[in-house]
């Protein structure tokens, strides 16, 4: 199964689910399904700056998996961290995300 992640909730979510539990089982091949891409919201985009240790490691196994990752192109904007994100990051909106996913189309939607 395949699957796209959407990190909209504030707080911990990106750090301790991501970071924590997510992450970790990818860099293991463990995590049980196939991720094909995640998308950030909001001071979630934080994470795929350059130099934020989560992106980073974050940015390889995306490298290493061949998954999508991208920024709110609004909030990476605002946030002025539109031209410093992780090798490979992108930005951009919905119709973006979906172009971009349509050659690797996810069977679910997971938002968290």
């Amino acid at each position: 199964m395949k699957v796209a992640y959407i990190f909209s909730t504030q707080g911990h979510s990106v750090s301790y689910k991501l970071g924590q539990m997510i992450l970790p089982q990818l860099e293991d091949r463990a995590h049980g399904v196939e991720v094909v891409g995640m998308f950030f919201f909001e001071d979630n985009t934080y994470v795929l700056q350059q130099g934020n240790p989560l992106g980073e490691r974050l940015a390889r196994v995306a490298r290493e998996q061949g998954m999508l990752l991208m920024a709110c192109d609004k909030c990476a904007y605002e946030r002025e961290i539109d031209d410093m994100l992780v090798d490979g990051a992108t930005i951009g909106c919905f119709p973006n995300l979906y172009g971009a996913l349509s050659g690797n189309m996810p069977d679910q939607v997971i938002t968290l």
